[in-house]
């Protein structure tokens, strides 16, 4: 395990290890505020290399899971103060994942005000969690605005400054898993005739603009993002995936950030117009990778060998395993997370495993 005990450059830090922690969803956020409960979830977990949070909604509109939380007011920022001061106690270091939902939600699990959008008003063929009524049909969206679009980048900007101001080490944007920043590189959730649809520059135009808005607000090095390509959870197809994330890639080399990760996905190499996205991604990226998907102490430690990552990334192994470094470096047994409490409200299956 010599290269999973080894730092990493993230940014304009250096990590105690090269194991970091996946962004998930836990749905503990009480009024969609980060709670003492879930700082002491992080705060178990801080001998990860790197900390990479939930998703966390940098606009009223982006909350479109139930109990999820957000970072759009000085209330919920301050509530953040407390997550970050506990990671911090035990040395560890953390990024906030910034996830706007987009079309991927329901007006129920919205508050008051906030509206449901995406690209183009089509709904995604999927179902969303609702309290209390269970698993429902996702509504149709209301299609931006170029002015929406604009509102929805300068949120990002201040929910990055906002992490920033709670104490957080960086930002991770959310471009993957069929949220916002994915329905608009998407080829079935983007039906635009403007300047952000059609053509991959087109399409790609989100993306960058968000990025920039970000880097500049908070700097660069400072700032992650994350990508999925050939993922089709939550309804997103892309049918010309190699060229858009090839586009992308390049523009961002010329916008130095802290890292770019990727989910490995073997399933795309076989799909059309599919590629192998490590591979692809490590010859387009010139910058620091993080590489993630159901990767093993073995196969984590084989791909940073190999120099296809420059850190693991694990997801489910830190749910039921808080020390997850230290298990793997004296190997000891791993405990199998319980994915009945992956969304469950309170401690059980989230803070009380050992």
């Amino acid at each position: 395990m010599e290269k999973l005990f080894a730092s990493a450059n993230i940014g304009r830090y250096k990590t105690a290890n090269s194991i970091a922690m996946a962004p998930m969803t836990r749905s503990r956020a009480v009024n969609n505020m980060a709670t003492p409960l879930i700082a002491e979830y992080y705060a178990q977990r801080a001998s990860a290399g790197l900390i990479i949070t939930e998703g966390v909604a940098p606009h009223a509109d982006g909350l479109g899971y139930a109990r999820i939380p957000g970072i759009y007011t000085l209330q919920q920022m301050q509530a953040w103060q407390a997550v970050a001061d506990a990671i911090h106690a035990k040395g560890g270091l953390a990024f906030m994942q910034l996830m706007h939902t987009g079309r991927i939600g329901h007006i129920e699990n919205l508050p008051e005000g906030a509206q449901l959008v995406g690209p183009s008003s089509l709904a995604a063929h999927a179902k969303i969690y609702i309290d209390g009524k269970g698993l429902v049909d996702m509504p149709q969206p209301l299609g931006m605005s170029v002015s929406k679009i604009h509102e929805s980048i300068a949120a990002y900007a201040q929910a990055a400054q906002f992490a920033i101001d709670a104490g957080f080490d960086g930002v991770e944007l959310h471009a993957a898993s069929g949220y916002l920043p994915n329905q608009f590189l998407a080829t079935n959730a983007n039906m635009r005739t403007d300047d952000y649809g059609g053509s991959f520059e087109n399409r790609s135009r989100y993306v960058l603009e968000m990025v920039q808005a970000v880097c500049n607000t908070i700097g660069g090095d400072r700032v992650g993002i994350k990508f999925s390509p050939g993922m089709a959870f939550n309804d997103i197809h892309i049918n010309d995936s190699a060229i858009i994330y090839e586009h992308l890639l390049q523009q961002l080399n010329h916008i130095p950030l802290a890292y770019l990760h990727v989910v490995h996905n073997e399933q795309h190499i076989n799909q059309p117009g599919g590629f192998e996205p490590v591979l692809a991604f490590r010859n387009w990226y010139n910058g620091t990778l993080l590489v993630g998907g159901g990767l093993t102490a073995n196969s984590g430690e084989a791909m940073l060998q190999q120099g296809l990552a420059d850190m693991a990334v694990y997801g489910n192994l830190f749910i039921a395993n808080p020390n997850l470094p230290q298990r793997f470096k004296q190997n000891l047994p791993l405990a199998e997370a319980n994915k009945s409490t992956f969304y469950t409200p309170g401690a059980h299956g989230f803070t009380d495993y050992e």
